[in-house]
């Protein structure tokens, strides 16, 4: 089993100091990744519900910084060796896919190879309206940066014709060291992902990993790979943990989950090093 840490961008943890005892201390630890989220920005008194909590509200106030998901793994890779580097999520229909692939294809360059790009629909009504992106459409946006992106990674330009975004040959380089790209998960918690995830993804992460909701997910992954011909072990699962003990781990392993990204515990040195040691010693030498 791979561990990850998710929400490290946020909070405390988009500043240089905090960051850095995280990651280094994760990477010192053997923990394989880290994971950002994003929001460009937070509408205040947003109405949209957030759809991994009961209240439907973030777990923070709407100014909580959060960090800029390329820059700050960027800034995470000089600081780093071994630790992956994944978006988990980015909000890919607010974005332009050709800034996407030069971002990804960077980060992946400068890292040597650690990019992973989580990639999601969003679900912030609020945050579209703000930027001026039609929240309806943000599926059909996906999907196509999705291709879009892919085609960019290839080591000769090609065209590229969709219904939001058309180019004739370009050259966008470097190209990723991972090849054929920098791996490609898909974020969310419904059955619609998976199958996206299924159709378009090197991976799935559903954020929340709900022990009765998560099997649902996996068989919607596993019926549209057979509907496609595609085998559902070339996907790899991750899924988003709070808390987590040996047992836990052992279920997850055998729905065929191969990461469990768990919260930071907390934002000071001592905290961060006291949690994620205490954590390496009793769930990670154990598994």
């Amino acid at each position: 089993m791979k561990f990850g840490i998710m929400f490290s961008n946020a909070g405390a943890l988009a500043y240089p100091k905090n960051m850095i005892d995280l990651v280094q201390t994760a990477e010192r630890l053997g923990f394989e990744s880290i994971w950002t989220v994003e929001h460009v920005v937070v509408p205040v008194g947003y109405k949209a519900r957030y759809p991994y909590s009961e209240s439907g509200r973030m777990p923070a106030p709407d100014d909580v910084p959060i960090a800029d998901p390329f820059v700050f793994l960027a800034y995470a890779a000089a600081l780093t060796k071994t630790l992956k580097l994944g978006t988990g999520i980015l909000i890919l229909p607010q974005r332009h896919p050709a800034y996407v692939a030069k971002e990804a294809a960077t980060l992946d360059v400068l890292s040597g190879g650690r990019a992973i790009l989580g990639v999601g629909i969003g679900w912030m009504r609020d945050e579209f309206d703000a930027l001026g992106i039609p929240f309806e459409e943000r599926v059909a946006r996906t999907e196509e940066s999705i291709r879009a992106i892919r085609t960019l990674w290839k080591s000769k330009p090609e065209p590229f014709a969709g219904r939001f975004f058309r180019w004739r040959p370009v050259e966008s380089n470097p190209k990723p060291v991972q090849q054929p790209g920098v791996p490609i998960v898909i974020g969310g918690h419904v059955e619609a992902a998976a199958r996206r995830a299924a159709r378009l993804g090197d991976g799935f992460f559903p954020a929340r990993g709900d022990m009765e909701r998560l099997p649902k997910l996996l068989a919607a992954l596993r019926d549209e790979c057979q509907r496609i011909g595609r085998r559902p072990e070339e996907i790899e699962i991750t899924t988003g943990v709070p808390r987590l003990t040996l047992d836990a781990v052992k279920r997850y392993e055998d729905m065929g989950v191969a990461r469990l990204a768990i919260l930071p515990p907390g934002f000071d040195r001592e905290t961060i090093r006291r949690g994620l040691e205490t954590f390496a010693h009793t769930i990670m030498a154990k598994c």
